[in-house]
C-alpha cells in the first residue's frame, strides 16, 4: 500500500527539478561588477523569473495553502505545480544575462529557502505514505502544517527584497527609511488582512475566545509602539522626524495600554480607532522634501483617518450579526420549520440590514490595506525615480490603490476558497428541492407556500364542524 501511495505522490517532479536545484547551489554571485553590468538592460529570462515567481509565491502557494487547510483533494496537484514553477523560476534567476546584480539581501535568501522548500516537499511526500501513524507521522502533520502557513510571509519577504534589488534602492543611506516604510506598511496590510479573516471566516473565533477584536488590537498597537519608541533615533542632534516618530511610538504604546484596559470583560472600544485616526492626522502634515513625496503622504494619511473614522462607525453603530448557532428563532405557524411560507416583512428588514453592515465593514480592511501599500510606496528613493518619470501624484496614489484592489481581491478570494472547498465545502441542493440525502429527495411545488394546506371543501357539502367525540344520533 506505501508503495501505491508513493506512486501517486509528487516524485514524479524531482526528475525535472534536480537539474535546476544544482546549478542554484553550486552559482556564486557577483563581487565586483563593472558599471556596464551594472547598467545593462534586463533582458527576458530575468523578467519571467520575475513573472513566474510572483504567480507561484503570490497566488498559487496561498491557493495551496488553503486547500491543505480544507483537507481538499486538489491541495497535492496545486502545490506540487506551484514546487516545480518555482524551481524553474529560480534557475532562471540565476541564468539570466543583461543587468547583473551584487550579492543581495534578496539573493541570500534564494540561497536559503531551498531548505525550507525542499523540507515542505519532503513532509509532503512522507505524509502521502501514510506511515508512522501514531509515531512520526502527527509531528510531521504539525510540522508541515506551520511551514504551510509561513509561506505567504515567506513570499512577501522575498518579494519585497526582489523589488528592492531590481530598481537599486536601500543602499546604505536610505536602509533605515526603506526598513522603516517596508514594515510599517506591511503591518498596515497585515492588520487589514487579519480584520478581513476575522470578518469573513473568524468571528465564531472571537466569540470563543471571550476577548472583543479591539482587545488584540490594543495589544499589537502597545507592543509596536515600544519598539517603535526606542528605534527611531540612532543618536546624535534630534531631527524634526524623530521626534515625530518617536512621539507617535509613545501615542501607540500609551494609547494601547487604554484601549487594553478598556477592553476587559470582552467590552468593546474605540481606541484602535482612534490612533489610527491620529497617525493619519501626523502623516498628512509630515514635511517632506518633495511635492510629490508630500502628496502621497498626505493620501497616506487621509486614508489612514478615513479607516479609523470608518472603524468607530462600525464600533460603536454597527452590531456583530448574530452566531448561527446562536438561540434558534421563535417558531409560528408561518416561521416553522415545516413550513415554505416567505418570511415575514420584519426579518426581511433585519437580513437586508445585516447586509448592508457586512458590506460597509468590508471599508476598514481594505483602506488599511492601501494605506499600507501607500506608505511602502513613499520612500524618498521610490519617489524621486517616479518624480524623475514626470509621474504626478495623482496618477501614482491610483495606481497604488489599484494594487491595493487586486490584493483584497486576492485576500477574500482566498477565504472565499478556504469557506467552500474540502471539508468546509456544502453541496448547493438543487432548484426546489429542500432536502436530499441518499436516495431520499424532499421536493416542494413552487406554486405552494406551506406542506400543510386547508382542504378544500367538497361542492353542496354543508360547513358544519364537527367535533371529535361528540355522541351522534343514529
Amino acid at each position: 500500500m506505501a508503495g501505491d501511495s508513493l506512486l501517486r505522490t509528487p516524485l514524479v517532479i524531482f526528475p525535472l527539478i534536480f537539474p535546476w536545484i544544482a546549478p542554484v547551489l553550486a552559482h556564486k554571485h557577483h563581487g565586483e561588477l563593472t558599471e556596464e553590468e551594472l547598467h545593462a538592460p534586463v533582458d527576458a529570462i530575468l523578467w519571467i523569473h520575475i513573472a513566474i515567481q510572483a504567480i507561484v509565491w503570490g497566488v498559487i502557494f496561498p491557493i495551496g495553502m488553503v486547500l491543505g487547510l480544507t483537507r481538499s483533494r486538489w491541495h497535492v496537484p496545486v502545490q506540487s505545480l506551484a514546487f516545480t514553477l518555482t524551481f524553474g523560476g529560480i534557475y532562471l534567476g540565476h541564468a539570466h544575462v543583461g543587468r547583473q546584480f551584487p550579492s543581495s539581501v534578496h539573493s541570500d535568501i534564494g540561497s536559503w529557502i531551498l531548505m525550507p522548500i525542499l523540507a515542505q516537499l519532503a513532509l509532503g511526500i512522507y505524509l502521502k505514505l501514510h506511515v508512522h501513524e501514531r509515531t512520526l507521522r502527527p509531528y510531521a502533520v504539525r510540522a508541515h502544517g506551520i511551514l504551510g502557513r509561513i509561506w505567504p510571509i515567506l513570499g512577501w519577504i522575498q518579494g519585497l527584497f526582489g523589488v528592492i534589488t531590481l530598481r537599486g534602492f536601500c543602499g546604505e543611506v536610505g536602509a533605515g527609511q526603506c526598513a522603516a516604510h517596508y514594515i510599517m506598511g506591511s503591518g498596515f496590510i497585515a492588520y487589514g488582512i487579519i480584520m478581513a479573516l476575522l470578518l469573513v471566516v473568524g468571528e465564531d473565533w472571537v466569540r470563543r475566545s471571550g476577548r472583543s477584536p479591539e482587545w488584540w488590537d490594543s495589544w499589537v498597537i502597545m507592543l509596536w509602539g515600544m519598539v517603535n519608541t526606542f528605534t527611531e533615533h540612532h543618536g546624535g542632534a534630534w531631527s524634526v522626524k524623530d521626534m515625530q516618530h518617536t512621539i507617535l511610538g509613545v501615542l501607540w504604546w500609551a494609547g494601547g495600554a487604554l484601549g487594553i484596559f478598556l477592553s476587559r470583560n470582552n467590552q468593546r472600544n474605540v481606541l484602535p480607532g482612534m490612533i489610527i485616526i491620529l497617525t493619519g492626522w501626523a502623516m498628512s502634515d509630515h514635511a517632506q522634501a518633495l511635492m510629490l513625496s508630500t502628496k502621497v503622504h498626505s493620501m497616506f494619511g487621509y486614508s489612514l483617518m478615513l479607516a479609523g473614522l470608518a472603524r468607530i462607525i462600525e464600533i460603536c453603530f454597527i452590531t456583530l450579526p448574530p452566531s448561527p448557532r446562536a438561540v434558534p428563532p421563535p417558531m409560528n405557524d408561518d416561521d416553522s420549520e415545516h413550513t415554505l411560507a416567505p418570511p415575514p416583512p420584519e426579518e426581511i428588514h433585519v437580513t437586508r440590514k445585516a447586509n448592508a453592515s457586512q458590506a460597509f465593514r468590508h471599508l476598514p480592511p481594505f483602506l488599511l490595506v492601501a494605506s499600507g501599500l501607500l506608505f511602502m510606496s513613499a520612500t524618498d528613493e521610490e519617489l524621486a525615480a517616479v518624480h524623475e518619470t514626470g509621474m504626478d501624484h495623482v496618477t501614482y496614489v491610483l495606481s497604488m490603490y489599484s494594487i491595493a484592489f487586486l490584493l483584497y481581491l486576492l485576500t477574500l478570494f482566498l477565504l472565499h476558497l478556504y469557506s467552500t472547498s474540502g471539508r468546509n465545502f456544502l453541496p448547493l441542493q438543487p432548484l426546489g428541492v429542500v432536502f436530499s440525502a441518499d436516495s431520499i429527495e424532499l421536493s416542494s411545488p413552487t406554486d405552494a407556500n406551506k406542506w400543510y394546506a386547508p382542504v378544500p371543501r367538497e361542492e353542496g357539502r354543508s360547513g358544519t364542524t364537527h367535533v371529535l367525540g361528540d355522541d351522534e344520533d343514529d
